[in-house]
């Protein structure tokens, strides 16, 4: 057992332990152990028995689960509002919501809409940003949309889609730097391997979405930096055996990451099984592309000024069979991981923490368990219901 234990020679005052753990490393599990931490990170992980317990606060596990703080890079709501309604209410709300569910980072998630619509909200994310959040924190943007193919809109309204637009992006970027993180578009779209090319360069990320692409164009942006697959298998090109189409890229080429809704409901228990087996360990993240909905009962809700209707927890355009985001929460994707897809916890917890915090460079701070690293900690029961968060040390509402 790889096991990281206390170093007596270091030792400072411990804000919290959680003792009786049963605690999840990337690659391990260490079983009745303790975590050390506090607001500036996490200090040892080890036996309970060898830390200082001088002035801590101490917190018993009994037989639960600690585990990374949940990254979500692609969600669009939750509790009742929008990331784009572009206020503080509507961040504070959504970050609240899914902290409660094990969420500490999370990517505010746009839909196709007016320009002037995406600048409120980066405007709005930008300033958010400098004071900080209670809850979750909110680690940038991910424009879903407009630059996507009419062929396939999903959910996203199509009168708002365009052409990849760069001149669009180095506004976005001079006004709000740092702020967005992800940009997905449909590769077969005229432009779009110019922008595949400029984001790559600015260090954004660049995806696959909403997309009738072929197996050959997206190949052609792969090599320009396009780099991730937004919602697999959803809201694109199938598998064909003589067109391999935007799914037969995502299986089969290395450089591309792949999102997945684990809900039961977007993607058959097979096909997450599937992407299992065909991505590199590190290629494969898991999100909720929630909505406001999330956390909330059956009825009546919008998306990108799109009538939705919610029942039996899934959501759909009004009046059809098309799929309008999700209801789901990170701890329910990491569940359905491991009880229906039947991957081990630790690799359950790298598609839903250390993955997404790689493919937004920040697996330096955060996404794994690690002495050093910020204390972005889930304490579960022995079922996998929450019970506490802490966000950078700090413990959030559950």
């Amino acid at each position: 057992m790889n096991m990281t234990t206390f170093d007596s020679t270091s030792r400072v005052r411990k804000h919290r332990i959680i003792k009786n753990a049963n605690i999840i490393l990337e690659d391990d599990v260490i079983h009745s152990g303790a975590i050390a931490f506090h607001e500036d990170g996490i200090e040892a992980i080890g036996r309970f028995e060898d830390m200082d317990t001088e002035g801590a606060e101490i917190i018993d596990a009994a037989g639960g689960w600690v585990m990374p703080g949940f990254i979500d890079i692609h969600v669009h709501g939750g509790g009742g509002h929008d990331f784009m309604e572009s206020s503080r209410e509507a961040f504070d709300g959504i970050t609240r919501f899914h902290a409660s569910h094990g969420t500490t980072g999370m990517l505010a998630t746009s839909v196709t809409a007016p320009k002037e619509a995406i600048d409120k909200m980066l405007a709005a994310l930008a300033e958010y940003r400098t004071g900080g959040s209670a809850y979750a924190q909110l680690l940038g943007a991910h424009l879903e949309g407009p630059f996507i193919s009419p062929s396939y809109p999903g959910a996203q309204n199509p009168n708002y889609i365009v052409p990849p637009r760069t001149d669009w992006v180095e506004e976005w970027t001079a006004r709000f730097p740092g702020v967005v993180k992800m940009i997905s578009f449909a590769p077969e779209t005229e432009g779009a391997l110019e922008l595949a090319s400029q984001l790559a360069a600015k260090g954004i990320v660049a995806a696959a979405a909403h997309t009738n692409a072929t197996y050959d164009q997206v190949e052609k942006a792969v090599a320009r930096g396009l780099s991730h697959a937004v919602h697999t298998f959803n809201a694109m090109k199938g598998l064909h055996h003589r067109e391999p189409g935007v799914v037969g890229a995502v299986l089969s080429e290395d450089r591309i990451t792949a999102e997945v809704i684990a809900d039961g409901h977007h993607v058959h228990p097979a096909g997450i099984k599937l992407l299992a087996k065909a991505k590199p360990d590190d290629r494969l993240v898991l999100i909720t592309d929630a909505i406001s909905a999330a956390g909330l009962p059956d009825g009546p809700y919008s998306l990108g000024g799109l009538a939705v209707t919610v029942k039996d927890g899934v959501a759909r355009l009004t009046g059809t069979d098309t799929l309008a985001g999700s209801t789901l929460n990170m701890m329910q994707a990491y569940r359905f991981a491991v009880e229906v897809i039947g991957l081990d916890m630790p690799r359950a917890s790298r598609l839903a923490s250390l993955n997404p915090a790689k493919r937004l460079g920040l697996d330096a701070a955060t996404g794994s368990l690690i002495p050093g690293k910020q204390a972005d900690i889930v304490l579960a029961s022995a079922d996998l219901q929450v019970r506490k968060v802490w966000v950078q040390g700090r413990e959030v509402g559950a």
